[in-house]
Order: structure tokens, then sequence, then C-alpha cells
């Protein structure tokens, strides 16, 4: 009985601790560094202005593209400085067309769709300022975004600066909306205090710049890049950086299933990237990296939906074998997954509830681990994937 009540304790505590214990935690390391290390203060000019190129891949994006030409056009940042290239590989629309009619941008294209990294990897070579700027094609930017990233690399400990990703909501919110919305703003806070404690755990792919001098060819079948490329940064002992200020604004996915396409890959590329960056995991040669990975990144995408899972039958067998605070657990759970149900109820009949849709997005980000977790296993995630629709 023992070691079943040690088991339950155990799954319980992983669980708790990736998503709201580490938030505790990391802000108390933060706390403690600012009284004992008040000299380690991270600094940066203000008005440094590098030479710098905006990357956008964009596939498909005829019925966006022309409003992101026009956002990127409005950015404020010394024209002298800044240059701009799209790379449309693969799409079979009027994307590369509207693209070409821009004179200030270059255009790289090929008519093969071999992949956002792929095409990424390509554009590359055409890259010669000092910072690279990534941004989605379906994201605008706040126009100060480039300014406010820029001046990080000021700092020669920086070799990577992540911008916020917002996802714009409203009141009549689907499940995915809600809860995407919710699980960002989380996300930005723990970006925040990662980023003032030691460094950031993986960049967003909607808004991040590197020095083009870090940049190696990323594996062509790279799913999540964005993030083995700024963890690639981390690793080599450059800081990444936390920009609340540059922002990149999207809607959310237009409903639930159109999220969980999104999801399984994200995890699918998750267990990807803890493959590939198995190093990271060794703290006696990467320190507090190594800890706020495996914190922030590789529990959620490998032991802490299998707790969650377990938790049930555990937590039963305890609850009618010695009640008690099990049973007041259980009620917890019960009560968080009929929560999770009535959200999934709800969203088919289309009443907004947005209290229930947060519990139900959160079970769904665990399930899609799962679903991730097979397509890997199969080597059934492609690079070339089905954007997912949105709102």
């Amino acid at each position: 009985m023992i070691w079943i009540e040690m088991a339950f304790w155990l799954m319980l505590f992983m669980a708790f601790y990736a998503y709201l214990g580490y938030g505790f935690v990391i802000y108390l390391l933060d706390k403690a560094k600012k009284i004992l290390s008040p000299k380690s203060k991270y600094t940066f000019d203000d008005q440094y202005t590098p030479k710098v190129t905006l990357l956008i891949a964009a596939y498909n994006e005829e019925d966006f593209i022309r409003e992101k030409i026009q956002n990127c056009l409005e950015l404020e940042y010394p024209k002298d400085k800044l240059k701009m290239i799209f790379v449309t590989d693969g799409s079979d629309d009027r994307t590369p067309e509207i693209v070409a009619s821009e004179p200030s941008i270059q255009l790289l294209h090929e008519s093969a769709r071999l992949g956002k990294i792929s095409a990424v990897n390509r554009a590359m070579a055409f890259v010669r300022s000092e910072v690279v700027i990534f941004c989605d094609a379906n994201t605008l930017l706040n126009k100060e975004a480039l300014l406010k990233i820029a001046r990080h690399f000021s700092n020669p400990k920086v070799g990577c600066v992540a911008g916020e990703k917002k996802v714009m909501s409203g009141e009549k919110d689907s499940a995915s909306g809600a809860g995407e919305g919710f699980y960002w703003k989380y996300e930005s806070f723990l970006k925040k205090l990662d980023s003032s404690f030691n460094t950031v755990v993986g960049a967003a792919g909607e808004l991040f710049a590197i020095r083009t001098e870090l940049f190696n060819p990323t594996e062509k079948d790279a799913i999540i890049e964005d993030f083995v490329i700024s963890l690639r940064v981390a690793s080599q002992g450059y800081k990444v950086v936390y920009e609340p200020e540059a922002y990149a604004m999207e809607t959310s996915s237009a409903n639930v299933k159109e999220e969980l396409k999104r999801k399984i890959r994200i995890c699918a590329g998750g267990i990807q990237s803890i493959v590939w960056l198995k190093d990271l995991l060794n703290p006696f040669k990467y320190g507090w990296l190594s800890f706020q990975y495996v914190s922030h990144r590789v529990l959620r995408w490998s032991l802490v939906p299998l707790c969650m899972l377990f938790l049930i039958p555990t937590n039963v067998f305890l609850a009618k074998t010695l009640g008690g605070i099990y049973a007041l657990i259980l009620l917890g759970q019960i009560a968080f997954y009929t929560a999770a149900l009535l959200g999934w109820f709800l969203e088919n009949r289309q009443i907004k509830v947005k209290a229930l849709f947060i519990p139900y997005y959160f079970f769904i980000m665990n399930y899609a681990v799962f679903l991730g977790f097979n397509r890997y296993i199969k080597g059934k995630q492609s690079v070339i994937w089905e954007r997912a629709k949105r709102a």
C-alpha cells in the first residue's frame, strides 16, 4: 500500500509542478538571484539598431498576404538597415505574384513544396545582416516590434530574442479561442520569469530573432524548427531573451478540432525535439538550462500526461481503501473532468461558457500528447502539414 501511495503523490506532484509549481519555483529563484547577485542585472542599449533581415515563409496565403505586406511596410526601423525576404516555396496560388508586386521585398520562390524548414534553410543563404528575424505569414506585428527586438543584440551574451504571441480573442470565442488565449497569457508570464532568471526555453515561430552567425541548417524533417533553433542557440551558451513589447498577433484556431490538429503536430515535434536535444537533459553540462528545459517543456511532452492518466485509477483505489484526503482529491478530479466534458458538450452546441472551455482545452492539450507520440513513433508526422484553420 505504501508504494501505491508514494506513486500517487509523485504523479500528482509532477502534474502540479509542470503546470503550476514550476511558475512558483522560477519566481522564487529569480527573486533570490536579484537579491544575491544584484550586479548580474541584464542590460542592453535601447538605441542599438543593427542591420536586420525580416524573413517570412509563406505558403498559399493569398487571402492575407496583402495585409501582411502592408503591416511589414509600416514597421518602424531604419530603412537602410532593414531587408525583407519572403520565401513562398510550394505555393500554387497568387501568393508569389502578390509578393513580387512589392519592390522593397525580395521574393524567393520554388515550385516544390518541401516544408517550412527547407524553405527557411534555403532563404538563409541570402541573409547578410547581423540579425535575422523570423515571423509567420499569418500574423501581424506591432509597429515597434523590430526596434524592441534588435536592441537586445547590443548585449554580446544574447543569441536569440523571443517575441510574444498574442491570440486575438473576443466575448464569443469558441473553446479553442478561450483556452488558447488563456494558455498563451500564462506562457508569456513563465517566459518573462525564465528570461529574467536565466534564459527562455524555446521561442515561438510567430516572432523570434537570432544572430545570423549562430544559425546552422536545421534537419529537413524538423517539425517545430523554431523551438529547435532557439534551444540550440541556448545550448551554445547564449542567452535567449523574452521581449513582451514585440508581439505577433493572430486569431485562434477556428474550433477545437482544428486546434487539436495543431497540438498533435506540436506534440509530435516535442517528442522529436527531446530526442534531438537529449544532451540538454544533462544538468552537469548545462546547469540551470537543463533544469528549465525539463521543468518547462520535457515533463509536459512526456511524463505528465501519463501521470494524469494513471492518477485516475490509482486515486479511485486509494479513495475506496483509505478515504480521507484521497476521497477529496478524487472529488476534485471528478469536478475537473466533468467541467471538461461540459466544455465539450457546450462547444458542440455552440454555447459559450469560457470558464468551462479552459479545463476542456487543458484536457485536449494532454490528450494531444498521446496522439502526437503515436504519430512520431509511426513516422506519420510530415513537415508538410495541413494548417489549422483560423477563426
